[in-house]
């Protein structure tokens, strides 16, 4: 645990008691902190007051009066679309406004880092694509190479749930928009900006709202190192930015499928080779081609962001190699699942924007789609390049009828349910094909969560196989 600092005899509340929340108010409290929590789920509540903790309406009238921080869990709107309104009442009454993240920066580090040798790093992973790979990937690299590393944030644990680093320690955290939008302290050693692509907008106002709570970790976190990739227009603002000129090698530029070309720092992908150039010229490849765990153009984007930043954390680039063909890949995320004969079943289900399914789509030659569920923003126009790779889509979800209409030019099937889907794709699967669940939408119409989806794919892939779960 890192006992948070800063707040030691006075009161703190916590609104939201789900995973990064009772961290918070657990780590609170061995601060020294007087901690008053709160969920609008009785269960939740009475959990927390089975470890002692004193459950509070932060509803009730002058309830923020002696309260020095509210600290909020990233769901819980604060400013758009409307602010939840216990966060509404504390900013009305001038209390700040925190979150886990912020506490965990405002609180590493203490004495003992005085006798370490090489002090801990904080390298931090945030996009709108590949975040949880790009971040998981590094945290494997680290470990392989003999590093201490701990990963955590919106992958792994809870970020104040993790240990205190010890002498050369690496802190991998993954960090949404919800958590960089919203926290106090950003100071990472190193941070990472995967891509950029439409989602949340409700809780940004927009594009331009999201990019800025992203750019955040970047513009007040003034980390020593920033690996920025620049395949969108928002990345190669953001390197500018950084950068004091063409040459300056503490921001490190990614690409995939172009090569980069100028005097600075670049790691790029293109035709299944990475390539590492520092002041014009080459000094390390890395063949990607035949790592299963890594597969199509967008993981290779995911290697080149943890290639850099191993990079810049000092490991060599055999090392680096050796822990990118060891990687097994993420549940969920180009997750291979099953295979019979020649042909393979890929779990997606992490693809629940247009934008990480059409990399999904990208990453095969001929592919029977399983696809659908709760459409988000901006219709399905994005996935046209993907659909040439399509033999057909079987469809899933309450709105599938709609989903199949903005395939134009895919045969498509209305499945609706994932049982009809998986049956009907085993079947008419030939040799060379990949059955892939990419679904381009949220899940929240028929599960839970995207992961739910995906054992659900995966538990009904091996039932048609007839293989053991």
């Amino acid at each position: 645990m890192i006992p948070v600092q800063g707040f030691d005899g006075h009161k703190v509340a916590v609104l939201g008691l789900g995973r990064s929340g009772l961290s918070a108010a657990r780590a609170l409290r061995a601060g020294g902190a007087e901690v008053l929590v709160w969920d609008d789920n009785p269960g939740a509540r009475e959990k927390a007051e089975v470890e002692g903790f004193v459950t509070v309406d932060l509803l009730r009238a002058g309830v923020f009066d002696d309260i020095a921080c509210l600290v909020t869990s990233p769901g819980i709107p604060h400013l758009y679309p409307q602010p939840n309104p216990v966060i509404a009442a504390a900013l009305e009454a001038g209390v700040p406004v925190d979150n886990d993240i912020g506490l965990f920066f405002r609180s590493l580090g203490g004495d003992a880092w005085d006798g370490f040798d090489r002090a801990p790093k904080v390298l931090a992973v945030t996009g709108s694509n590949g975040k949880s790979t790009t971040s998981a990937l590094i945290h494997h690299i680290l470990t392989a190479a003999g590093r201490e590393s701990q990963l955590a944030g919106n992958i792994g644990r809870g970020v104040l749930d993790i240990d205190p680093p010890g002498d050369g320690g690496v802190v991998v955290l993954e960090l949404s928009s919800y958590q960089t939008e919203l926290a106090r302290a950003l100071t990472p050693d190193v941070a990472v900006f995967t891509n950029l692509s439409p989602d949340h907008l409700d809780r940004h106002a927009g594009l331009g709202g999201y990019f800025a709570a992203k750019r955040r970790l970047f513009a007040e976190g003034g980390p020593d190192r920033a690996v920025i990739g620049v395949d969108e227009v928002e990345g190669r603002f953001l390197a500018n930015q950084l950068a004091e000129g063409p040459g300056d090698d503490r921001v490190i530029r990614i690409a995939s499928g172009r090569k980069l070309a100028g005097p600075g720092w670049m790691v790029f992908a293109r035709k299944g080779f990475l390539a590492e150039w520092r002041k014009g010229r080459q000094v390390a490849s890395i063949d990607l081609r035949d790592i299963k765990g890594l597969p199509g153009a967008h993981n290779h984007q995911n290697a080149c962001a943890a290639y850099a930043a191993t990079r810049a954390l000092g490991l060599s680039p055999r090392d680096i190699e050796a822990g990118l063909r060891s990687y097994q890949g993420l549940p969920h995320r180009s997750q291979l699942v099953a295979e019979l004969g020649d042909i393979r079943f890929v779990n997606d289900s992490k693809a629940t924007n247009v934008d990480a399914a059409l990399q999904a789509l990208l990453a095969f030659d001929r592919i029977r789609w399983i696809c659908g569920g709760l459409m988000k923003d901006g219709g399905l126009e994005g996935l046209a390049r993907g659909l040439p790779h399509v033999a057909k889509a079987y469809v899933i979800g309450r709105e599938a009828d709609r989903f199949a209409l903005g395939l134009p030019g895919v045969e498509a099937e209305i499945c609706t349910t994932m049982d009809r889907a998986v049956a009907q794709a085993v079947a008419e699967a030939q040799p060379g094909e990949v059955v892939l669940l990419a679904p381009a939408a949220a899940s929240f119409d028929q599960y839970d969560n995207f992961e739910k989806r995906g054992e659900d794919f995966a538990a009904r892939v091996k039932a048609a196989l007839g293989q053991a779960g």
